[in-house]
């Protein structure tokens, strides 16, 4: 009842000041352009040797399955650095040539032309950014995002747009399971859920590109012996068979010695085609075997409704931050009046 008391004859401050201030913010907060979210989830397939019963399950419940992994054998790359790479330029490079289309179709171009060309900002950021452009002029950028932008050499403009979709991509293990989750921003819905998609895409590409380098080496090299064998082993017959054409009608030990000659080079390096077969059927099959699978919990959907910026809820927030002010504001000047008064 005294601070109602001390504070009643101000009553006409807090008429003016918080309505201007919820006003003030909310229209702020518009020239804010919203944004979306959406959130892929997917369970990438270990390939190492599996963890048995009690210890597996124990390494689960307190967070240390993908240490107990790798101390097993599994791959290098455990899901624990999915978000690094995802992060990384190589990858954000590989995102830029991504065509998008906005909800309306009127925007259909590749997500760099789209994030450098089409993307809204509060006016503040407008005119902050034509200040900067008028005291530093920069160079006009001429990449149309068609082609995989190289990381070797980016302008200003490029490294800005990398560390912008940077921040707008979040991705986030699970370390009791596993699962991967990413979480794309953007400010139209379709072009979120279509990179959200996107990224998903190419994280699998990514895992399967790594689990499988090895495995695609080995079916590239027998691929290779396999077809010189084969011509090796086709010019054996083409020489059997012409000098054995040639010389149907020879007796001597000769000729039948030089003959038995070449059956056994064309037999030998028909063996060592057959072997040669052999290793690429078996190098592709663990090429397969090698190559994970990937469960889809969640797919990319188009949100409906905007994740923020949240208008009404900041404006009442700024508008008892304002009155919490104003109030200690007003008792501090109360009580520096009580001290004049008193002295």
């Amino acid at each position: 009842m005294a601070l109602i008391h001390t504070l009643w004859p101000h009553r006409k401050k807090y008429y003016y000041v918080l309505p201007i201030v919820l006003i003030a913010t909310y229209l702020l907060m518009v020239c804010i352009p919203r944004y979306y979210r959406c959130t892929v989830c997917l369970a990438p397939e270990s390939t190492g040797p599996s963890m048995s019963g009690s210890l597996g399950s124990l390494a689960s419940s307190i967070g240390l399955a993908g240490s107990l992994a790798k101390m097993t054998g599994e791959d290098a790359i455990s899901a624990e650095i999915y978000p690094d790479v995802i992060g990384s330029q190589d990858f954000v490079a590989e995102l830029m040539s991504v065509p998008v289309t906005t909800r309306d179709k009127d925007i259909n171009c590749e997500y760099y032309v789209y994030l450098r060309d089409k993307q809204k900002s509060a006016w503040w950021g407008i005119l902050l950014n034509t200040i900067s452009e008028w005291i530093k002029p920069t160079p006009p950028d001429t990449y149309n995002g068609k082609e995989t932008l190289s990381v070797f050499e980016l302008s200003k403009r490029q490294k800005d747009i990398f560390s912008y979709v940077q921040s707008n991509i979040k991705c986030v293990v699970d370390k009791k399971t596993d699962v991967v989750s990413i979480t794309v921003t953007d400010q139209d819905p379709r072009v979120c859920a279509i990179m959200a998609d996107a990224t998903c895409k190419k994280l699998q590409e990514f895992i399967i590109a790594y689990r499988t380098n090895k495995a695609r080496i080995d079916v590239a090299y027998y691929e290779k012996l396999a077809q010189e064998s084969k011509v090796e082993y086709d010019k054996a017959l083409k020489a059997y068979a012409a000098y054995s054409d040639a010389h149907t009608s020879t007796i001597l030990t000769t000729y039948q010695a030089h003959q038995e000659s070449l059956e056994n080079d064309m037999q030998a390096k028909y063996n060592v085609y057959t072997a040669m077969n052999t290793q690429l059927q078996a190098a592709t099959a663990k090429l397969q075997e090698a190559t994970p699978a990937f469960t889809v919990i969640e797919s990319a959907s188009m949100p409906i409704k905007p994740a923020g910026p949240k208008r009404m809820i900041i404006s009442i927030a700024m508008m008892l931050l304002a009155f919490f002010v104003l109030t200690g504001w007003l008792l501090a000047k109360n009580n520096v009046a009580k001290d004049e008064q008193t002295a």
